[in-house]
């Protein structure tokens, strides 16, 4: 089976912003009631976010440019280029842990945002299907799927949203049945990881 898709950029900004939407108006925090805890608890996250971000481009550029050791001949392309999921986790999970004993948050990783950024990641990697920003490396099977370039790849993307949808819901599980309680986040940062050194294998893009 095959499916032709075109290179269509704008298809790629929607699934993102929807993302984004779901990841800033889904409630996780409905257990924080202490006023002072609810004010630390979003300073944490605006903190995580903007990690998360600065990482997710911090690692593109460091894996597809080897900048800093190489000097960058367009930062204004780089700048509106591609991310890293990985860079963005990590990030975020390392000014998460710098800012709380700054913020004196006393509170647990909250697993239920953990639980929801599967599903937040999975939303935007349907932009990643549609453009073929992350496309698979070529293969004439079942599933296949062609861009403009005519290319029959593996849809690597699709195989990743499947992934993130499964491990999202072992995360409401998990979160549902009080199980791993304050290392969600742990367990999908390795399960993710592991996916990720599996899947190069079959992504053409670095």
């Amino acid at each position: 089976m095959h499916v032709a898709l075109p290179d269509i950029y704008p298809f790629y900004a929607l699934p993102v912003l929807l993302a984004l939407l779901l990841g800033l108006l889904f409630p996780v925090a409905r257990k924080v009631t202490d006023p002072r805890l609810r004010r630390q608890y979003f300073v944490l996250q605006l903190i995580t976010f903007i990690s998360a971000v600065v990482g997710a481009k911090l690692a593109f550029l460091f894996g597809e440019f080897q900048w800093p050791f190489k000097p960058l001949d367009n930062w204004q392309s780089a700048l509106y280029s591609g991310r890293s999921i990985i860079g963005a986790l990590l990030f975020g999970l390392i000014g998460a842990e710098i800012a709380k004993p700054l913020l004196r948050y006393p509170l647990p990783p909250n697993d239920r945002f953990a639980a929801k950024l599967p599903f937040v990641f999975a939303i935007g990697r349907i932009g990643c299907l549609m453009t073929g920003c992350c496309r698979g490396v070529p293969y004439d099977g079942f599933c296949a799927i062609t861009y403009s370039d005519s290319i029959p790849r593996h849809p690597a993307a699709a195989y990743e949203i499947i992934f993130l949808l499964l491990v999202g819901f072992v995360a409401v599980w998990l979160v549902k049945t009080k199980r791993m309680v304050g290392h969600v986040f742990s367990l999908y940062l390795v399960a993710y990881g592991l996916y990720r050194f599996g899947s190069e294998f079959i992504r053409e893009t670095p």
